[in-house]
């Protein structure tokens, strides 16, 4: 993966679309570098951030595109469905919600 800044990024914080909170949540996994998030593979970063509440679709999108200088709603957009489908291969997509029922009264 080649980075795609102009400069060397010293701080998490500072890559794409990532802020303090991001700092705070990759640490939770051992991440405190611009250099071990880069080397990392974000979908296997995805899997150890899934147990962390408030981790969804949209992490993955977000390490995609801060790996890449690009906006997650960019990723989101362009590649929702390969990055869905190399996550159920991983058995870590997310599953459909099932529809309610609904009761109706005579």
């Amino acid at each position: 993966m080649e980075n795609s800044y102009p400069k060397k990024i010293q701080r998490l914080r500072d890559l794409n679309g990532f802020g303090p909170k991001s700092e705070d949540i990759f640490a939770q996994i051992g991440i405190y570098s611009v250099d071990e998030f880069m080397q990392a593979d974000p979908y296997q970063l995805y899997k150890r951030l899934l147990p962390i509440k408030g981790i969804g679709m949209n992490s993955i999108y977000a390490m995609i595109g801060a790996r890449e200088n690009i906006s997650w709603l960019d990723v989101a957009r362009d590649r929702k469905t390969e990055i869905l489908m190399t996550l159920d291969d991983m058995g870590l997509a997310p599953k459909k919600k099932k529809a309610k029922k609904k009761l109706v009264m005579k």
